[in-house]
């Protein structure tokens, strides 16, 4: 099965991009998933293969020697890897977004004629390193507190300093902590009365003295991530190091809110991949089992029916989500966007559920990948910027109330 469904609609390079990640991840990725899974270590190899695919550079605009990749076939490639990998999905994820906020999104953005004009002069260094050099970015956002989720200013903060800023701060769940090159951290500068308005999107090279990776990693699920706590303690980096020109990060997220739900194709290829085992499983034609059919039991038959009817309505909204993303969308589309966002990530983790149940016993042995499944797809409804919880606040307000409007006071 495609996990866009049907591929006719989708153009050349959607084709070839998805048929590259789905070779590298039935072949290598998927072989790999439950030894990086036992030991909670980081798929290096795997970004090996990305690398020589050229995949790093998926969204690095063409003039800058890219892929030029847009947002839908993006999202669409990240699903097929975590069809593989959920963990490698997620984690480069993170450094994919790097490559949009500085790319296609930036484009989209009101910026004065000095701003472009530096915006590109930095751009073209930091997509150089990724595209001639191989190098890795991550999006470490968490600190702990309400700035991941938008509602307050980044606790880490960049001080201008002659020759660059000083970058002191924390971040939690640090995906590719300790595996990228460099950490693109969203700070405050470090003025009196700054808010969300003065966010600066700065990449923090990982040898640069007063970085550092702390803290034990073993959780529930996306051990492969590795996403320990990254620290900062007074490290200078230059003003090359920015990703946007200051203050422009606040415009992007409010401008381009579907760069916030780029975690949930990960979560669309876990619940292919839940799919998929199922009826491998009751087909009998797992590797390695023996070759007994469980295909013609009718508790089994309507478990599958109810398990693909779920996908297909979470692969719809996915899909519809890819094709919505754009600058600016109307109030409707966000209300999709996270209706979408919070359906993939609930229904990815029920799906692996009804797997476990149709397969029985044997669904839960670490031999095979149904129990990993189902740890890795409860972790995305925890996850910052939009929880489930998150999603429901934002679908309920905004469906209830037009920018700025308020109730009056009851007497």
């Amino acid at each position: 099965m495609h996990i866009a469904g049907n591929p006719s609609h989708l153009t050349v390079q959607q084709r070839e991009l998805i048929d590259l990640a789905a070779a590298l991840g039935r072949q290598r990725f998927a072989p790999r998933a439950a030894a990086h899974d036992r030991d909670a270590s980081f798929p290096f190899e795997n970004y090996q293969d990305l690398r020589a695919a050229g995949l790093l550079a998926i969204c690095v605009p063409r003039e800058h020697g890219g892929l030029g990749a847009d947002f839908a076939t993006y999202v669409m490639v990240a699903a097929e890897i975590g069809r593989h990998c959920g963990a490698t999905a997620l984690s480069y994820n993170m450094h994919v977004s790097s490559t949009m906020w500085a790319g296609f999104v930036a484009d989209a953005l009101d910026m004065t004629r000095e701003q472009r004009a530096d915006h590109e002069h930095l751009r073209a260094i930091h997509f150089e390193r990724i595209v001639h050099h191989g190098k890795v970015y991550s999006q470490p956002f968490s600190e702990g507190g309400a700035a991941a989720a938008g509602k307050a200013p980044w606790g880490t903060l960049a001080r201008p300093v002659d020759g660059g800023y000083v970058v002191s701060g924390k971040k939690i769940f640090a995906s590719l902590a300790g595996a990228a090159d460099y950490y693109g951290v969203l700070c405050t500068l470090d003025k009196p009365g700054a808010t969300q308005r003065d966010t600066l999107y700065l990449a923090v090279p990982a040898d640069a003295p007063g970085v550092s990776v702390v803290g034990e990693w073993d959780p529930l699920g996306m051990r492969g991530t590795v996403s320990r706590t990254l620290m900062l303690d007074e490290v200078l980096v230059p003003p090359t190091a920015r990703l946007m020109p200051e203050g422009l990060y606040w415009q992007a997220a409010a401008r381009y809110p579907h760069m916030f739900a780029t975690l949930s194709p990960t979560y669309m290829g876990i619940a292919q991949a839940a799919y998929d085992f199922t009826v491998a499983y009751l087909r009998s034609e797992v590797p390695g089992m023996p070759p007994v059919k469980r295909r013609m039991y009718p508790t089994k038959q309507a478990a599958v029916a109810e398990m693909r009817i779920k996908l297909e309505q979470t692969r719809a909204l996915f899909l519809h989500n890819a094709r919505d993303a754009r600058i600016d969308p109307d109030q409707d589309t966000r209300m999709r966007l996270y209706a979408a966002h919070y359906t993939i990530m609930e229904n990815a983790n029920d799906i692996a559920r009804l797997a476990i149940r149709t397969c029985g016993g044997q669904g839960m042995l670490k031999s095979l990948p149904l129990e990993r499944l189902y740890r890795d797809s409860r972790c995305g409804s925890l996850m910052l910027p939009w929880t489930a919880e998150l999603c429901v606040d934002h679908l309920g307000r905004e469906s209830l109330y037009e920018a700025g409007e308020r109730d009056e006071a009851i007497e």
